[in-house]
């Protein structure tokens, strides 16, 4: 969907996973210094958004995420993920529980696939599971924000910020008010910087969640049966994933950042040598310069040199090997 604040001053259009908002308006480290400081808002009204209602409806989700939601308060935000039979990661949930909806938001044309899944587990569950992206627009304010949230809005609150359901005819209104805009390539920036994955950028098909570090923020290791979970234990109890998710400091003197999918080889290694993982998010940070969040094996030593295409790269530790 096209956000209709596309039209606002210096707003350049997103592409691929983000199209439909704005990467950037005009001044993408200004951007993101406005979110440091807790100003501004950033448009995210191409996730899909999702709602589940009915007396079953906790109870019901507590059997197909990975996420321990069975009783989970009123107004707490947490994130869950859908695996295959095989432990592959298939969706990614943002969601808070109102007191009578579970709200979630998800990646940019997810929402009809993991609506169909979730429809296809309703059996005798007393819930209902609608799509709610035509009416309602996500909206993020950073941490320290003072925004003024309208009355009646749905938010799901993190320590990264906070994630407005806000009605999408009242989109434009919030603009004027709530400061100055922020694109979604600062805000991609701070996530970057935060070691988080997302879904369609940091997984492939064969993902599972350990490589990313999603144990125990989107997966819960003490609860019932969900589709996937014999992987998860047994990698969990028994074994190891067989890649790990690093953070790199790119070599800043290259004009151009290393694209996502670029291959990434041992700086000791002869040029041709081997691959031994791939770039999955680059970005530039207004005070760390280019970094990136990159997928390499799990044997990788963690003071090895990398070189991500012709760029040198230092890693830091996110999954432990």
């Amino acid at each position: 969907m096209k956000s209709p604040l596309l039209s606002l001053p210096g707003a350049v259009p997103a592409e691929g996973p983000d199209e439909g908002v704005a990467a950037h308006y005009g001044d993408l480290f200004r951007e993101q210094r406005a979110l440091a400081d807790g100003t501004g808002f950033v448009d995210l009204s191409h996730r899909g958004v999702i709602t589940v209602t009915g007396e079953d409806r906790l109870s019901w989700l507590h059997l197909l995420l990975t996420q321990h939601v069975s009783e989970l308060p009123a107004g707490q935000a947490t994130e869950a993920l859908v695996l295959s039979a095989h432990g592959h990661i298939e969706h990614a949930l943002y969601l808070v529980d109102d007191g009578s909806t579970v709200w979630a938001h998800v990646e940019p044309g997810t929402q009809d696939a993991l609506i169909a899944y979730l429809e296809s587990m309703k059996f005798f569950y007393k819930v209902d599971v609608a799509d709610r992206t035509e009416e309602f627009a996500v909206v993020h304010l950073p941490a320290g924000s003072i925004a003024e949230v309208p009355e009646g809005v749905v938010v799901r609150e993190t320590p990264y910020g906070r994630d407005l359901f806000l009605p999408r005819a009242d989109l434009e209104s919030f603009a004027e008010k709530a400061g100055p805009p922020v694109g979604i390539l600062a805000l991609e920036a701070f996530r970057v910087e935060q070691h988080r994955p997302r879904l369609g950028f940091e997984t492939d098909h064969r993902t599972i969640p350990h490589e990313l570090g999603w144990i125990g923020t989107a997966v819960h290791l003490q609860k019932g049966c969900y589709r996937g979970q014999e992987t998860v234990a047994r990698v969990q109890n028994l074994g190891k994933p067989p890649r790990r998710l690093v953070f790199l400091h790119l070599d800043g003197s290259e004009v151009h950042l290393p694209t996502p999918g670029t291959e990434i080889r041992l700086a000791d290694e002869d040029p041709d040598g081997r691959k031994i993982g791939f770039i999955t998010t680059s970005v530039r940070h207004h005070e760390l310069g280019p970094v990136a969040l990159a997928l390499v094996k799990r044997n990788v030593p963690v003071d090895a040199r990398l070189v991500a295409g012709e760029t040198a790269a230092a890693q830091e530790t996110v999954v432990e090997p």
